[in-house]
């Protein structure tokens, strides 16, 4: 929520206006948001005895019936529109489709739009809310790891544009973001790994004791979802709930004091310099975590260069990240993907480079000094120090998936389609058992080019894994 106060002065040729904008917006910790006994959130809506909610289709097939009985129960008409969504699909059209709707509803200008999801649900539904009537209220209830102690943050909202991330987009609050962690009990677990990469940003930067903390329960936080799961003791739970807080609280501080971007130098861009442009330059993009993962381990091998960061730091960060099953490299990361990053981001950040990395742990510092000459010796250095590494630097579910895109993908085409290549796979490779992964990666990406629309796409995936193998 917003005020603005304003002053308006004559000068000798015309006048001089000067506006202050306050912002306003909560945060609330629920465990079980769509609880019967949580009046919460069906408290925004008493007064409109309705609600408009935008989500990812896959939510609301875990959830729609909870939230249904919830808004009956408090007496409240609830329509859903189910985003189709994915970092191919956060685009203009899935803007307009959801604009769409909340004509189709009749949005009366202060009603609040629900907006239940991811990030990247939350960002072009935050984004639409923007634009209709310029400032349209809407509630935030994040699903995600990334969601929740990331997106949830600013008042960044957004869509995709051409290959780059977010190039068209907004500031706007909404009136409330209500942070529900039981949520992380049915995320996939390569969505768990993709939000951790967040936590590892802000920690590294600017709070080593969560970063402490993630390094001495990296695994099991992983593996029980962040204490939601398996967590027979409620000990990772604990851990958890300080790591979150402690993550969102430092976030917020960094960013509050600057929530439209006028400053550029922002701690919390760790990892964002190259990644804009390297995440959605694979045919099947990479998950964010992955990319500002990549980024980061990239800036850390720069900082450790320079001398900004101890070799015993270095490796404690490298470790981290492989730990978690986070891509530390990628075959696109190459010194051309550098130089158009580079370029890209210069534009972006008003001319000056502005590489966040850790000096030291803990703690950050900006570089606006590197030359391609040092960024090309650095990069290297770095792929000679990841082969090292398991799976010599490669993530694990690094590639987005149908759990990405707000699709439940079992459409009878497409398993058909499987069920063909599976086959196709077993007649290539049955005196072969080392394949295997080449499958599993076609599978992947075919799953993804069909949730996300992509005209005729499987038939060219499906070629050019026919010419691979």
């Amino acid at each position: 929520m917003s005020d603005l106060s304003a002053s308006v002065a004559e000068t000798a040729h015309g006048f001089h206006v000067t506006g202050y904008e306050k912002i306003e917006y909560d945060f609330t910790f629920l465990d079980g948001v769509f609880n019967l006994e949580n009046p919460q959130l069906a408290n925004y809506y008493t007064q409109w005895r309705r609600c408009l909610a935008i989500m990812d289709l896959n939510i609301f097939n875990l959830y729609g019936s909870d939230m249904t009985r919830y808004f009956e129960h408090y007496g409240i008409s609830l329509k859903i529109h189910k985003t189709m969504i994915g970092e191919k699909a956060k685009s203009l059209e899935t803007f307009t489709e959801i604009v769409d709707s909340m004509t189709d509803f009749g949005i009366i200008r202060k009603e609040p739009v629900l907006v239940v999801g991811g990030g990247l649900v939350t960002d072009v539904a935050g984004f639409a809310c923007a634009a209709y009537r310029r400032n349209t209220n809407y509630i935030r209830i994040p699903t995600t790891v990334i969601g929740l102690i990331d997106a949830s943050v600013s008042i960044k909202v957004a869509v995709n544009y051409g290959n780059y991330k977010n190039r068209l987009g907004a500031y706007h609050a909404p009136m409330h973001t209500l942070l529900d962690f039981n949520f992380l009990r049915t995320l996939p677990v390569g969505q768990v790994r993709n939000g951790f990469a967040e936590l590892i940003k802000i920690s590294s930067c600017a709070h080593i004791r969560t970063f402490d903390l993630l390094d001495e329960f990296c695994e099991r936080l992983i593996e029980t979802h962040f204490g939601r799961i398996n967590d027979t003791t409620g000990e990772v739970k604990k851990v958890a709930d300080e790591i979150n807080r402690a993550g969102i609280y430092e976030m917020l501080k960094l960013e509050a004091p600057n929530l439209h971007e006028i400053g550029l130098d922002r701690v919390i861009a760790y990892g964002h310099t190259w990644s804009p442009l390297h995440e959605l330059s694979p045919k099947v993009p990479l998950r964010h975590g992955h990319a500002i993962s990549i980024d980061m381990a990239y800036s850390a091998t720069l900082a450790n260069r320079r001398g900004l960061l101890s070799d015993d730091e270095h490796r404690r960060l490298l470790n981290l990240f492989s730990r978690a099953g986070l891509s530390i490299d990628h075959h696109l990361f190459d010194e051309d993907m550098l130089d158009k990053a580079t370029k890209a981001i210069l534009k972006t950040r008003d001319g000056l480079l502005r590489a966040v990395v850790p000096a030291p742990l803990g703690k950050c510092t900006f570089l606006n000094d590197v030359t391609a000459e040092e960024m090309n010796a650095a990069l290297r250095r770095h792929k000679e120090l990841v082969k090292q590494y398991p799976r010599q630097g490669e993530g694990i579910d690094a590639f987005v998936d149908s759990s990405d895109t707000g699709y439940t993908v079992n459409s009878a085409p497409l398993e058909e389609t499987l069920h063909r290549v599976d086959s196709k796979h077993e007649a290539k490779h049955e005196d072969n058992k080392n394949h295997p992964s080449t499958s599993n990666t076609f599978i992947s990406n075919l799953k993804e080019v069909i949730a996300n629309r992509y005209p005729h796409g499987y038939h060219i995936v499906e070629q050019e894994w026919a010419e691979s193998t």
